[in-house]
Parts: C-alpha cells; structure tokens; sequence
C-alpha cells in the first residue's frame, strides 16, 4: 500500500518527491511503489455563498433578509482550481492508498486547505502530519520521520474554522449590512467590514483624527555652549525640579512653557558668566536585538528598505520555500528549541562572505552555548525564530539578498556578547539654571561589530566624548559661558503610522509597543497573525480605505465615513481592536485545545446579529445630528449636519460630505451654500481610473425631482466661448487668454466666430497655475518654474509647464544630486548588467529577435548582434508558479501562452491565465468565466 502526500503548492511537491527518493512523475503527480505525491495550488475549497444557499432568498442583497446564520456551513471547490480539486479527489479515493499526510504549510491556513478538502471529498482515509519547520532535505526527512497523527491537529483545525466562519459572518453580514445603510442601491458602493481589517483601519482613522485634532503649543527651549581649556560643549537648560504633568506626553524636562521666564533664564546667561561644573561617568552595556519574528522583520524591512509588509513576506517566503535558505518564516517566535545549538552551529559554519569571519569567531569564543533569551522551549508554540539554514546561498536577487542578510546578521549578532559603553553625564550650573550635557564612547563593541560598527559614528552631538575638565585644586570645576540661545518652537503632532508601526499596533492590539518583553506578552491579543497582517493592510489599500502617501498611510474619506457610520450604531465589536484581539487570543488558545470551539462561534453569531440589529434600525434625526451656523437658501434656516452631510430643515437640499472620493470640509460648504458655487478644487477621485481631478462644485436643481435641489460636479467643459471675459489679448495675434469654470481658455477669431487653440487647468496637481504663467506658455511656450505641485503618490515636485499645440507638457528641471553626511554628492551606481555567461540557450525568438537565455531565476533576450544586450527579463517565477522552458518559449516565439495553471494572487487564490507579450512586458490574459 502507498502513502498520499498532499502539499500546498506544486513547488513544495516537487521538492518532496525530489527528497523522499527521486519520486518520478506521472502525469499531474508524482509516484513510486511507496508514495503517492501531489499538491494544492492554495486554497482548492471555500467556504458557500449565501447564493450558494439560497439564491432566490440571498442572490439580492437586503436589509430583512439579514441577518445570515447558517445551521451549517457548506463547502464547495474554488472555480479557478476546480480541475485540481477533481484530482486530489482521484487520489484520495484510490485503494492502493492506506493514508493521507498533510504536507501543507506547517500553519493555521495551511491546516484549513487540507481539513476543508478532506471534508468536502468525504475522504476516510487515516491522517498524518508533516510538520516542516524548514525545506532543506533534511528538514523535509526529519518531518517525515516524525510525523504528527491527525488526531494531535484538531485544536488547530478547529481554530482554522473558527477563523474562516467568523470572518465569513461578520464579513458577509456586516458588509451587506451596511453597504445597504451607506449607499442603498448605487451600483458599485461597497462598505466591506471585516473581523480584523475594521478595527486595523480604526486604528490608523484615531491617528488621523489625533493629527487633525492637534493645536500646537508653543514652548522655549535654552542651549548654552560653554568653554573649558580642552576645548567646547553644549549644554540644554533643564526645568528645576521636574515632575512631568499628568496626560501630557508633551512636557519634557528641556521644554519651557512661559516665555518670560525663558527669556529670564536667557538673561541670566549674558556676559559670559562662569559655569560650575560636574559629571558622572557610568558603564552601559546594550544587548544584541532578540531574533526575527515575522512582523519584527517586516517592521526593520519597512523602515530600512521602505519594502511593503507584504513585499517582505513574499521574499522570505522565497528564501524559505524556493532556495530553503531560511527556516519557515510564518512565525510569532523570537526564541529557538532548546535542544537547537547542533543545528545553530551547523548554520554558523555555513555562512560565507563577509559573515563568515563574525560566524566563525562566535564558534570560536565558545558563545555559541544555552542561554534563556536566545534557546527557550517556553517561548515557541508551533514554530521557533526566523534563522538561516546550513543550505548554501546562491542566486538571491537584490531584495532577497537584503533580506537574508537581516536574517544572518542578526542570527550571529545574538550570541555576541552585549555591546559597552562609558556614558558621561555633565552638569553646567549659571547661577542656580542648569546645564545637561550627555557624551557616549563605545568602549566594546560586542554585537555591533557584526554591524560593521567599532564606534558611534551616528549624528547626535551626544555620540562622542566630551572635553576633559580643568584641575580645579579641590574646587568644583569652572567653565566660560561662551553664548546662550533661546529657540522658540511648538509641540508636533504624532506622525501617521507607516506600515512598520502599524504592523506594531496590529501585533500589540492598537497600542505601539517597542519594550521586548511587554511586546512578547501582548503579542498573542495581536490583531491578525504574523502571517494575515500584511494582506489586511494590502487588502485596506485596495479597496480605498487606505492610500500610501510614501512611506505614511493614511485613511481615506471612504474609510472615514464608514467609521463614524459604525460610531453611530456602536459597532464597538468591529472597531475596538482590543476586543478583536482578544478574539486573536482565543483562537490561539483553541490551537492549543484551551478553547472550545462552540463557544467561540456562539460569541461571533451573537455579535453579528447584533451589528445587524442596531445597522438596520438605526435613524437619523435631529436627536443625532449637529445644528451647523450654515443658512440654506432654501428655507433660511440653519443647516443639519447628519452623519452623510448638511441638510436643509426643509429637506429639499442636502450637502454629501463626500462627494467623488473627496471630503468637502465644513468651510467649503458654507462658500458653497452661500454662493451657489465654489471652485475649482482638487482631489475628486474617478471611480473607474482611480486618478484625481479638478472640479467645481454648483447648487443646482433637481430635474429628475421636483421641487429639490443637489449639488453637482462641473468639469468645466461646458461653456460658451462668446460668452468668456478675457484677462489677456495678445497684441501681435489678437488672441484672447479667458478664465473657463476649471482652466485658462485660448480663444482666436475664426470668422464671426471663436476658436479655442490652447487650454491648461487653473489647478493642477493641487498647485493653483497663475494667469501668468498662462500668459507665458502663449508668448514664450513655456512657463517659470514652478514649486509645489503634489504627485499621485503626495510627493512635491517642481515643474515648467510647456505649450504643445492645443495641450500642455511638463519639463522638470536637473535632480539636485544626493549628498552623503560629509556634503559631497553620492555618485549613482550604474546597473550591473547579467551575468549570462553560464547561462543555457534554449531557443530563438523571432519577435524580439534575439537568443533566450535559462539562468536559475530568469529567462532572457539576449541581442548577439548588439555585444550581447539584454533586451528582456522574464523572471522563473510568476504569482508562485515556476514558468517551463516549452512556456517561455512559445511566449518568446508565438507572443502568447497556452492555458497555464497554478499561479497563486496576492490574496493566496489560484488562478489560470495565458501569458501574452505586449509592448516589451509581459501580461496576464484570463479566460472567459
């Protein structure tokens, strides 16, 4: 009899059937006399529809329909991995198979894509476990020698479930829920909610609204630079008797708060008086930094290379999966086995280039030995820390070689002894004012030195050592106040989260948590896993409810709105991320089977139906609503602010707050109100581009009801050119420069008639365009420079504008080069071309008329006739799935693929595409549904 074996992805089979004897293949699996081995492509079964249900009751979403509770949850196979389904089924149901072993990822989702396709296939089959903390051979050996019975899995499965049903009752629930509540029937408009990413987006919208809630304060701060025989210092006054104010996180012992006194203080320090002076010298020591779990890599990734959580995730995946150069990366630990320092000292051995001679030196110390912070069987549930493998690295592109070499450097750097310092602390007193001056030598650098880092080289002034004192025979030493300057500043607000600290707040449960040891405790009340943070960030961004603005992310009025939405109906379920977090906490406690599972569940029907309960009754009426200072026009009486927009007493004009993507503040509908119109102004958003525009906005009547009124966007190109004022004439042509609704109109005479010859917006890039700089791209066909346009990505940048014809272009000017810390330009590195020597010719394409090229992460064209340029990259692996050479080549040589299956999306679907060359790039083509 033989041994199914089910992996997640055709990649991992293949490497199973490679370890386990050279399994060979046969047909869509691979197989011998003792294995059977064949994969998932993900998720192969999903969870029912309500329209799976019901669809004459549930096929049409509506409010008395909900909410939707299931008796039972049903299952059925994923469309686009439905053929794969249907073979797994096969093989499940062979009678040469005696059991099945679960070889999926060694976690919560990867127990969830083999129980939901056990069930669904009604399989009886006995159940095995391979539980692979790494992809190396002898990972993989040693799984499959210790396999786990089924039976040991079920608190885990169980958890798995419990994830994918609340997450269905409180998304489909909810987002119908409200989706009917917000938008009613416009097509298009959905409110999605969801048991995790809610209260994520809660978080980043309270930081919003910190921001915008902010009033600076303005305080003084005093720094004196004072003079000893060995040379100068600079010293901060400090608050005499300092007690820091109860909820005020801005007072700090160097901020003045009333003026005159720091000017008193200032004056105090005029005519050079002298200083009396002491210190304090004391050794500080720092602790190398714990290892990697997957959101402390994903934060250090985000904040040194501005990668994208999701983006470090997919790489360390890769280093694990496809070069098995990393342990499993889907991991909340930061401490290894106990038993683990043979194999920590095999990974040492390994490592090569630049780290060798830092691994080495740990095995040569004798610091590779058992130590709690590192080696702790307490502190590893399932899985243990991100650490490298003793497989050889080799081919890593640019990201993955930055990635592993986080991973490897902060693996040696650990058991490196801590880092010492001598800290001095000094203390200038003028007449009663002190003085605090602070000077930092590295001493030892212990870890640091892994970092390439033998001294503080960093740029705070407190980084080095101070000026010895003078002999003072018995005195108090003296020093010369050299000047004192008062610096008049105001207090900031906190910054937006960037993905780093929000994956921090995820991970603590809304609150930032930097301490190890407190960020170890919260961690398991985190929202989300380590392994779902990153795609409920991507998924917040890709249904608008959040933007990148660089390296910040900031909520949008979409998400806005649904949350003071959820305020109304106190959905604090859905917007507390403490409570979501303790509902991460159970789950967990499940895995281990300290939670039942029906319990769970009757608390997350319990509340959705009270979502739903308080979503559908819920009004709005005066009772709820703020009485603004706005008159109508329509009945002369102050307007209503709801939670939507400001509506007349009358009900015959309402004002959105949100109108095409942009949030109209309260003094802009005041302009509105007052003047019937008001504009243009930037920052609409198209629903079907997703690209921002400028509009004005007009009162206007209602024609499709009578008797009210509504507010309409005018693109501005509606206009009678006759009827324009001109600002401008040009005196050689006659030409006139007019002001249209929303751009700056050329007119020319054509006859009796006008012609419009050039236009260019009056806003562009949220950058008002002056009427001289219209006036200059007629005469001179371009304009000054001018600063501070705004970039789809909110980036500034400066611009010449330049007439072409009817249209306008842009010119920028020079990039200023970069400067390093020493103030002379940073040269830019030129890209390295291939290195295609040892590369494999397998073909010619007759279309991009070059030689293709096999290296170990990619195909190229290579141009024989042109020195050997390379003309274009494909890389081996697209959406998880390695591309065959008889793919590459009918892509290379016909433009166009077969069908080809198994590519994985970003949110872990299978999908089926053709690949087809367009333009020099490379693109999915799908087929009919």
């Amino acid at each position: 009899m033989k041994s199914l074996v089910i992996a997640e992805k055709p990649s991992v089979a293949a490497d199973l059937a490679r370890v386990l004897g050279k399994v060979p293949k046969k047909g869509e699996h691979y197989e011998n006399d003792e294995w059977v081995i064949s994969s998932a492509v993900g998720h192969v079964v999903e969870l029912e529809m309500p329209e799976d249900i019901d669809k004459k009751k549930y096929g049409f979403w509506r409010l008395e329909m909900l909410p939707i509770i299931p008796e039972k949850f049903g299952l059925k196979p994923i469309a686009a991995s439905k053929d794969r389904f249907t073979l797994l089924k096969k093989l499940l149901a062979r009678k040469d198979v005696d059991q099945v072993i679960n070889a999926c990822d060694a976690g919560r989702e990867g127990e969830l894509i083999f129980t939901y396709l056990y069930q669904l296939t009604k399989a009886k089959l006995p159940v095995k476990r391979a539980w692979m903390q790494t992809m190396t051979p002898g990972g993989i050996l040693e799984a499959f020698k210790n396999l786990r019975d089924g039976k040991q899995m079920a608190g885990l499965a169980d958890a798995a479930r419990c994830r994918s049903e609340s997450d269905w009752l409180i998304g489909i629930n909810g987002t119908r829920a409200l989706t009917k509540r917000m938008f009613g029937s416009r097509a298009g408009n959905v409110a999605s909610v969801g048991r995790v990413q809610t209260p994520t987006l809660a978080i980043v919208y309270a930081r919003e609204q910190e921001i915008r809630n902010f009033k600076p304060r303005a305080y003084w701060r005093i720094t004196a630079t004072f003079e000893v025989t060995k040379g100068r210092y600079e010293g901060v006054y400090q608050r005499a008797n300092f007690k820091k104010a109860e909820n005020d996180d801005h007072d700090r012992i160097d901020r003045i708060w009333e003026k005159a006194f720091a000017e008193a203080v200032l004056a105090a320090c005029q005519g050079h008086p002298p200083a009396t002076v002491s210190e304090e010298k004391k050794g500080s020591s720092q602790a190398a930094p714990r290892l990697y779990d997957l959101t402390t890599l994903q934060r250090e990734a985000n904040n040194r290379y501005g990668f994208p959580a999701r983006r470090t995730l997919q790489i360390a995946q890769a280093l694990y999966e496809r070069h098995k150069m990393i342990t499993y990366p889907r991991t909340d630990s930061r401490a290894l086995p106990e038993d683990y320092i043979p194999t920590c000292r095999e990974a040492l051995d390994n490592l090569s280039g630049s780290l060798a001679p830092h691994a080495k030196k740990v095995l040569a110390e004798g610091w590779l030995r058992p130590n709690k912070r590192i080696f702790n069987n307490a502190q590893i549930s399932d899985h243990f820390a991100i650490i490298p493998t003793a497989h050889e690295a080799m081919h890593l592109d640019e990201s993955e070689a930055k990635v592993y070499d986080m991973i490897a450097r902060r693996f040696i750097a650990v058991f490196y002894p801590a880092a010492e310092f001598d800290i001095t602390t000094r203390l200038s007193v003028i007449k009663e004012h002190t003085f605090k001056t602070e000077g930092k030598v590295l001493t030892f650098p212990g870890w640091l030195a892994v970092y390439g880092k033998t001294t503080l080289d960093d740029d705070s002034p407190d980084s080095k050592a101070l000026p010895a004192l003078d002999a003072a025979d018995g005195q108090p030493p003296k020093a010369k106040t050299i000047e004192a300057i008062l610096h008049a500043e105001t207090t900031k607000p906190p910054p937006r989260y960037t993905e780093a600290t929000l994956l921090s707040a995820m991970e603590g449960a809304g609150k930032l948590v930097d301490d190890e040891e407190l960020a170890e405790a919260m961690k398991e009340r985190g929202l989300g896993t380590p392994a779902t943070r990153a795609d409920t960030i991507d998924g917040l961004i890709n249904q608008k409810y959040m933007e990148r603005l660089q390296r910040e992310l900031a909520p949008t009025t979409k998400a806005e709105s649904l949350l003071q939405f959820l305020g109304a109906v106190k959905a604090d379920a859905l917007t507390t991320p403490d409570m979501t977090g303790e509902w991460e906490y159970k789950l967990r406690q499940m895995e281990q089977g300290k939670f039942p599972r029906d319990k769970f569940m009757a608390e997350i029907v319990e509340v959705t139906r009270g979502i739903v309960d308080r979503t559908k009754h819920f009004e709005e009426d005066e009772s709820n609503s703020r009485v603004t200072d706005i008159i109508s026009p329509t009945d002369g009486k102050p307007m209503l602010e709801t939670l939507r927009g400001y509506k007349s007493r009358d009900g015959v004009l309402t004002v959105y707050k949100v109108m095409t993507g942009r949030k109209l503040e309260e003094s802009e509908v005041r302009q509105l109100v007052a003047a019937g119109e008001i504009g243009p102004l930037d920052g609409f958003v198209s629903p079907r581009t997703g690209n921002r525009f400028p509009a004005k906005l007009r009162i206007v009547d209602n024609l499709k009801k009578e008797g009210q009124r509504r507010v309409e966007l005018d693109f501005g190109n509606k206009f009678e050119l006759a009827e324009l004022t001109p600002f401008w004439t040009d005196p050689k042509t006659g030409a006139e420069l007019c002001e249209a609704p929303t751009s700056y109109v050329l007119r020319e005479r054509e006859g009796d008639a006008w012609k419009q010859t050039f236009s260019v917006g009056r806003l562009m890039c949220q950058k008002p365009i002056p009427r001289e700089a219209a006036i200059q791209m007629v005469t001179q066909g371009k304009s000054d420079l001018i600063q501070g346009f705004i970039s789809k990505k909110g980036r500034p940048f400066d611009a010449f504008l330049l007439r072409a014809g009817p249209k306008i272009t842009w010119e920028f000017p020079p990039r200023k080069p970069r400067v390093g810390k020493d103030g002379k330009p940073i040269e830019r590195k030129a890209k390295v071309p291939p290195d295609l020597s040892k590369g494999l010719v397998i073909g010619e394409s007759k279309l991009l008329k070059g030689e293709i090229v096999q290296t170990d992460d990619a195909y190229y064209i290579r141009k024989p006739d042109q020195e050997g340029r390379v003309a274009f990259t494909l890389k081996r692996f697209l959406c998880q799935k390695e591309l065959s050479t008889e793919e590459v080549r009918e892509l290379f040589e016909n433009g166009r693929t077969n069908l080809i299956e198994g590519f994985i999306s970003k949110r872990g679907s299978a999908f089926s595409a053709y690949l087809v060359l367009k333009k020099n790039k490379t693109e999915f083509e799908f087929p009919p549904r």
